[in-house]
């Protein structure tokens, strides 16, 4: 199927994409798409290079005419977030993207498709492999592990790159130009337990909490939608007291990045409460998918019979367990006062891990102002600390501050009205994490812009990329670059 893609206008767009997909891409495990890189530049016999952080830079001179413009740095990030269906049997290590076309969209089976950012990366490698479009100077900037810590864009060292201005082809809406970011911190609280035995009056049930949407835990976090962790959390609150309700294992969520979709448990119930159990339970399953009826169509809450597991957690951290995955935030918690319909601060909880004396629990906290960043940080520490976690911040980035007064923005503005029959572009801050942000503390002098195709349901299987707004982009990328201003 995917040389339908290959066949996708504009081919030098779809075909690089086919390209890139064909490589496995897992963030942290880029060296297969950095040689990749590496090669393609080469092949070009264009100067490449890799920086000590495994970022690749792809440096081209001018088209004939251009010499006297603004140098330009394009920048992409090479991996991708590896999700898939819990019933598709794919190994991200070791295979390519299966791409299919479905009308107006590319979709992958089954998995992830990798537009988010590979789109981006393959419209620089179309632009670099050209002998035909006007550009000016340009540098090439592919960065590694954007989707797990931007540890590419952390590691890269100010001086290296010569560009005065820097496109970032990253936006997941072709009528939207962006020009600021949240920024983001790693939030894991931790802790050990001595297990408990199996009482002997015991039944082991698994319960299942799938079939959720997911999706992108910056971009969609506004939406609503269900999360994993929070529901198998309000299936098994108060359980002990009520039927004699004891965890054995929790496993939710998956990334940091992604609204967890799926979350699995192993609890036992006292015999002798079984048949109440099961009605409250039941009862309960149906008001949640009641409640998340529009939202959540595909969902699924099951509740099956189980061998006995081989322990248990403790009643008393049960307790605390469950009360503190209550109260911890999860989703929006303060929109902007200065941006309408701005996410400002917003938490994931993306993971949950009961297994075998050890808990772990994992979120992600955005926010595009770092004093409420770190308000809800501390917000969740405090609720974590209160069960007795150890609760470390990792991976901490900034956010991007919008100037309303760039240089590029004001460029491109209206080539996209010119473009469109006078339609405005949405000129706007989001609430994901782009590498803006950082590049712009190694680069603070370098005028910033992101924009991008339409891209829905990335970070999840559902993830597609629009063939008629890739069409829109491109052109759009082609005029900018014919359009900077010179030096």
């Amino acid at each position: 199927m995917n040389s339908d893609i290959r066949a996708l206008e504009p081919k030098v767009l779809w075909n690089k994409f086919a390209d890139l997909n064909a490589v496995p891409r897992p963030s942290k495990k880029e060296e297969r798409v950095i040689k990749f890189m590496k090669d393609f530049g080469k092949s070009l016999g264009l100067e490449t290079i890799e920086d000590e952080t495994g970022n690749v830079i792809i440096r081209k001179p001018a088209s004939p005419g251009m010499e006297n413009r603004k140098p330009v740095v394009m920048q992409s990030h090479l991996d991708m977030v590896h999700q898939k269906n819990n019933d598709t049997v794919f190994d991200f290590e070791n295979q390519g993207i299966d791409m299919f076309v479905d009308g107006d969209w590319v979709k992958a089976k089954g998995t992830t498709l990798g537009a988010d950012n590979g789109l981006g990366v393959a419209t620089i490698m179309a632009i670099l492999e050209s002998d035909s479009i006007a550009h000016p100077p340009l540098e090439a900037l592919f960065t590694i592990d954007e989707e797990t810590g931007m540890t590419g864009a952390k590691g890269l060292k100010g001086g290296l790159l010569k560009g005065e201005i820097l496109l970032n082809l990253d936006t997941e809406e072709d009528d939207e130009i962006g020009v600021g970011c949240a920024g983001g911190v790693d939030i894991t609280a931790t802790r050990r337990y001595a297990v408990e035995r199996i009482p002997g009056t015991s039944q082991a049930y698994v319960i299942d909490v799938k079939g959720l949407q997911g999706g992108h835990s910056g971009m969609q976090i506004h939406e609503g939608l269900a999360n994993a962790n929070k529901l198998m959390n309000r299936l098994l609150y108060g359980g002990y007291d009520k039927f004699g309700l004891r965890i054995a294992e929790i496993d939710g969520g998956s990334l940091r990045n992604a609204i967890p979709r799926e979350s699995r448990a192993v609890v036992i119930v006292d015999t002798s409460k079984i048949a109440d159990f099961k009605a409250a339970f039941d009862e309960l399953a149906t008001t949640i998918k009641h409640e998340f009826k529009t939202l959540e169509p595909n969902m699924v809450i099951s509740c099956t019979e189980c061998e006995l597991p081989s322990n248990l957690l403790p009643v008393t951290i049960q307790k605390q367990l469950t009360r503190a995955l209550y109260t911890a935030h999860n989703g929006v918690y303060r929109m902007s006062p200065d941006i309408p319909d701005l996410v400002e601060t917003s938490n994931n909880i993306a993971r949950v891990i009961v297994k075998d004396g050890n808990i772990k629990i994992g979120c992600l906290t955005r926010s595009s102002v770092e004093s409420s960043k770190w308000d809800l940080a501390f917000a969740l520490k405090a609720a974590f600390e209160l069960m007795e976690c150890d609760v470390t911040f990792s991976g901490d980035y900034p956010g991007w501050a919008p100037n309303m007064d760039s240089e590029i923005l004001k460029i491109i503005v209206p080539i996209y009205k010119r473009l469109n029959n006078g339609e405005e572009p949405h000129v706007a801050a989001c609430h994901a994490g782009l590498e803006c942000g950082i590049l712009g503390q190694h680069y603070p002098e370098m005028d910033m812009i992101s924009f991008g195709p339409n891209i829905k349901g990335a970070h999840s299987p559902d993830e597609r990329a629009q063939i008629s707004s890739a069409q829109k982009y491109w052109e759009f990328v082609l005029e900018i670059l014919k359009n900077i201003p010179e030096a």
